[in-house]
């Protein structure tokens, strides 16, 4: 039976054209399937795709095998023959029954069922690098963009392999559904479930947000001398601690880094920064900074202050970070596009658009600073608001969340008529200006200057966040 042939040995096309591939690992982890479907959530932990399968069939099968799954179908010969009719999976009614009763008979024994699936996976990924490398080797000899953009491709594809995504194909809801519903109940099963995100350490502002979520470009904006720095390295620090094992990069365009981590030790430490500058520090505070400097320095908290560095260079070095999982940026107008373009509006524009793409290709939450303009000096009260943001261009458009940062006590101090009252003294308020996660509004925090931290009011400001 010629049609049957055919359609049992789809493996002729790949090895034409020298595809890595083996048809057999594909049958044996179907087959496994019909003959025991209790094994199909183990397939599916290591085989979250059906492109990691080469033929159409064997694809278009494991799609189906997920959709029933997630409809909690029951999985068996007669019944995915039943659902595979008017799929276009097979030529005719014989061919199906045929190859699937051959597929079961493929199947030495379910007990290697994880070997096979790490052959497919295997050659997935052999696929995915000849691919790419086809691509990237056809893209040089086109000339189809600077060096540099070339550079940044190629990286982007081989990352692209090693995470397992696929960018070329359409996903069907049946698939991403199951996510979604593993994503609901690891929530579930939260001590808080309203916090979906990362925990920045400020428990209302949390709330709000609903923590700090993947794929967000989250805007901290204010003017000079406000705190802006302070604030995302009180986040840093506060999500490193909670998190020893996650991965977050702080690119610095205006500090150095043993700025930074001095910062970092008088907010943890509880050390006036002025000690910390001129080094006289009294016997129990050289205790503090012993035990602050050992617990930071258990974070996998990373550092870079290259000046001017552009997006593409920030995505190539956090790329070969293992398990990131917080980017933070200070600040914005310090940053480059590194293309020529006069208009600045435009070049900021083209730099929070790429933010945003970064966060959502990295899968990570990105906190980028930025500066506002003067108009809020002028203003009665001085409050910030989205039109304040300096050269603003798609910056509130590409944010998901914009947050200013404002203290009272700043301008009442620099006033003539006196200093601020008691009520806002050492406080700030974090202004949520927009929140594509939920509501907006104010946050009040506390501020100790001499430590160049932020707190949260409820807590004892004699402790650490952490």
């Amino acid at each position: 039976m010629p049609d049957e042939k055919k359609t049992e040995e789809p493996s002729l096309e790949a090895y034409a054209q020298g595809l890595p591939y083996n048809l057999e690992a594909e049958q044996s982890v179907l087959g496994s399937v019909l003959i025991d479907p209790e094994l199909l959530p183990t397939i599916m932990e290591k085989i979250s795709s059906p492109q990691v399968f080469y033929t159409r069939q064997h694809r278009a099968l494991y799609s189906l095998m997920i959709r029933m799954f997630s409809e909690s179908k029951p999985i068996d010969y007669v019944t995915l023959l039943d659902e595979s009719r008017g799929e276009g999976i097979f030529e005719n009614d014989g061919t199906a029954k045929n190859y699937l009763l051959h597929l079961m008979e493929a199947v030495p024994t379910t007990a290697n069922l994880p070997q096979y699936c790490d052959i497919l996976l295997e050659k997935y990924y052999m696929r995915g690098l000849l691919t790419a490398a086809t691509d990237i080797a056809s893209a040089v000899r086109q000339e189809e963009g600077s060096a540099s953009e070339l550079l940044d491709a190629a990286e982007q594809k081989i990352y692209d392999i090693r995470q397992g995504r696929q960018t070329s194909e359409l996903r069907p809801i049946s698939e991403v559904i199951i996510g979604v519903y593993d994503s609901i109940y690891e929530m579930n099963q939260r001590d808080d479930s309203r916090i979906t995100g990362l925990a920045s350490g400020f428990t209302q502002l949390d709330l709000m947000l609903s923590g700090l979520n993947k794929t967000d470009l989250i805007l901290v904006a204010a003017r000079p001398g406000m705190g802006k720095s302070a604030f995302a390295l009180n986040i840093a620090a506060n999500v490193g601690l909670k998190n020893p094992d996650m991965d977050i990069a702080i690119f610095s365009l205006e500090m150095s880094n043993p700025q930074l981590v001095t910062r970092m030790l008088c907010s943890d430490a509880l050390i006036p920064s002025d000690k910390m500058r001129t080094g006289h520090l009294e016997k129990e505070e050289w205790s503090k900074l012993a035990v602050t400097a050992q617990r930071l320095a258990s974070t996998h908290i990373y550092m870079d202050d290259t000046a001017g560095i552009t997006v593409s260079q920030m995505k190539a070095k956090v790329r070969r970070l293992k398990n990131l999982g917080l980017i933070i940026i200070d600040y914005l107008q310090l940053m480059t596009s590194g293309t020529r373009i006069e208009n600045r509006v435009q070049e900021i524009s083209q730099m929070t658009r790429n933010l945003k793409i970064m966060a959502k290709e990295l899968n990570v939450p990105v906190i980028c600073l930025s500066q506002l303009s003067r108009a809020a000096e002028q203003r009665q009260g001085h409050r910030p608001m989205l039109s304040d943001l300096r050269e603003s261009g798609s910056i509130e458009q590409d944010a998901d969340s914009v947050l200013f940062l404002f203290r009272e006590e700043y301008y009442a101090d620099a006033e003539e008529s006196g200093g601020a009252d008691d009520s806002t003294r050492n406080t700030a308020t974090c202004i949520v200006a927009k929140n594509r996660h939920g509501s907006t509004g104010d946050v009040t925090i506390g501020w100790q200057g001499e430590y160049t931290r932020f707190f949260n009011l409820e807590m004892n400001r004699e402790a650490p966040p952490f």
